[in-house]
């Protein structure tokens, strides 16, 4: 049977090696589905598409090694690695996805995305995420060497631990008001989204909504077919 499978959060990172490990295993394992979303925060940080950490060049060849097995590979940015790109994606035999994007998913029109959007109460990031997506702030990151990219990457992560830590756990979930208005707006019944961590399917006024959990101690994904959608688990060993 036909299988479309959607992931999000690995948050792949030199530092969790059991992550990647997990991600090999379960490309492995899902090389016969016909597609595999992969919902933003891959990695942990992604400098641009000419990062030559041995994070990216592993991961790039597990990818590349998926796709010339057959399935199509989709990837979408998220509030970790943003600067990913056309290139990166070309390089694995994937395709860039915009954030949002509707797919018909056997017969139901579904809204994909990465989540953080969502997270509308959180206007302290919201502001972050206007001057991070710009044009103006990606180039001159960008026109920095990798090694200089390495340092203001970590001192934002650094930043950003700070201000999560003094946030309450609800400001950074989504609002049940955004969630009905990415909905209507894109004419879609079903969504499917990552970033906050929190792995549930949601009934709602606007529809159902699935959300993906990040790969820490377990790893998470949704698995849709012509019959059926459902949100698996499984562990992850250190």
């Amino acid at each position: 049977m036909s299988t479309t499978l959607f992931i999000s959060d690995l948050h792949l990172d030199s530092a969790r090696p059991e992550v990647s490990r997990a991600l090999a295993s379960f490309l492995g394992q899902h090389k016969d589905c016909e597609r595999l979303y992969i919902l933003g925060d891959l990695f942990e940080a992604w400098l641009g598409d000419d990062d030559d950490s041995a994070i990216a060049r592993d991961t790039a060849g597990m990818l590349r090694r998926f796709t010339a097995s057959g399935p199509k590979l989709f990837l979408m940015q998220g509030n970790r690695d943003f600067l990913l790109g056309e290139a990166f994606c070309h390089s694995v035999g994937g395709h860039l996805l915009t954030d949002p994007t509707v797919i018909e998913l056997y017969g139901e029109s579904t809204l994909l995305m990465h989540g953080d959007t969502l997270c509308s109460g959180d206007t302290q990031y919201q502001q972050f995420r206007a001057v991070a997506r710009s044009t103006d702030f990606q180039k001159e990151f960008l026109g920095h060497s990798l090694d200089q990219r390495r340092i203001i990457a970590d001192q934002l992560r650094k930043k950003s631990k700070e201000a999560t830590s003094g946030k309450s756990e609800d400001i950074m979930d989504v609002t049940e008001t955004s969630v009905e208005k990415a909905m209507h707006l894109a004419g879609a019944r079903q969504l499917i989204h990552g970033h906050t961590h929190r792995p549930a399917r949601h009934d709602g006024h606007a529809g159902t909504r699935w959300v993906l959990g990040d790969w820490a101690t377990k790893g998470w994904f949704i698995e849709a077919s012509s019959t059926n959608i459902y949100l698996h688990n499984f562990l992850i060993n250190s």
